[in-house]
């Protein structure tokens, strides 16, 4: 099993949206090294669930892989803001996994609890630079993260 952390906007879907919907794809990410990672992930892979762009930043709750990246549907679409001219049926791009809601955090873990926490200082998301999407997230740190989160 893998770890993962995968980051959204909450204002544009939120851990309580994915709790509302309990399935949805990951679609529309367009950054090539996010994609390679969302073609590694295997079926429950668990999932940190980080919600960016917010005040503060920080992890919000767990999902798992339940269904393997597949051609993102959005690529394909003219009207979509993820559209990809260069993609086609045949050669795709673009993929995205489904992910399952699994739990919201009790405790919101915020960016700068996770900054003074010296076990995570190696957590990739803590380093300088580390803006994709989506990431890898070792098996130490996901610990951790579920002690924090009290869970």
């Amino acid at each position: 099993m893998a770890y993962w952390l995968m980051k959204t906007e909450p204002e544009v879907y939120s851990i309580d949206d994915l709790k509302k919907d309990k399935i949805t794809y990951w679609d529309g990410v367009r950054n090539y090294q996010a994609r390679n990672f969302m073609k590694e992930m295997a079926l429950g892979d668990e999932v940190l669930i980080y919600h960016s762009n917010a005040a503060p930043p920080g992890l919000a709750g767990l999902a798992k892989i339940s269904k393997t990246a597949y051609p993102d549907p959005t690529q394909f679409i003219r009207s979509s803001k993820y559209f990809d001219p260069k993609s086609t049926k045949e050669n795709p791009r673009w993929f995205c996994p489904e992910l399952r809601f699994t739990k919201k955090f009790k405790n919101f873990i915020g960016l700068p609890d996770l900054r003074v926490e010296k076990r995570l200082a190696e957590m990739l998301v803590l380093k300088k630079g580390s803006r994709l999407s989506v990431q890898p997230v070792d098996a130490k740190h996901f610990q951790i993260v579920l002690e924090l989160a009290s869970v």
